[in-house]
């Protein structure tokens, strides 16, 4: 098996958030997703089977939620268990290294996502996160959303409207 040679730390022309990080940390950072996360897209698939229609990653609302269900007044958010820290999950760990770092965004994190979901219900939509390790489960998954958005709507009822 090869060593791997680990590259000298970057500098501060990222503004200083990476100070202190390896360049191949860095570069994993980096390439961690916003949208179509894997959570995310075992989700819409699932939602797409079960006959559900959708919008995703609506900009006009609070914090760009991925699934929208414009007609049932419904928003689902995929949380990936590490970064916005679902509770008592195995997923949700601390790293090791600069903790003081991490603390303060998995902070800022829960913070924006209690923001946003407020904000959504406060305009009158009902909002529920789906949590990464919940995507595991297809069949429970499947049985929640279908208890939180209702029926789908029959293709024979779309295709007259």
């Amino acid at each position: 098996m090869r060593a791997i040679k680990m590259p000298a730390t970057t500098g501060s022309a990222d503004g200083g958030r990476f100070e202190g990080v390896t360049a191949v940390t860095r570069k994993v950072m980096q390439a961690n997703k916003g949208k179509n996360t894997k959570p995310e897209m075992i989700v819409r698939r699932l939602l797409h089977g079960l006959g559900y229609r959708y919008r995703i990653h609506a900009a006009p609302l609070p914090g760009r939620p991925d699934i929208v269900f414009p007609g049932r007044r419904r928003i689902l958010f995929v949380h990936g268990c590490f970064w916005h820290r679902h509770p008592g999950c195995r997923r949700a760990f601390m790293p090791k290294t600069r903790a003081d770092f991490w603390a303060e965004k998995f902070q800022s994190n829960v913070n924006r996502d209690a923001r946003n979901m407020r904000a959504l219900e406060e305009a009158g939509w009902q909002v529920r996160v789906i949590w990464e390790c919940e995507t595991r489960e297809p069949e429970a998954l499947s049985r929640n959303l279908v208890e939180f958005l209702g029926p789908a709507r029959s293709s024979a009822v779309a295709s007259n409207v």
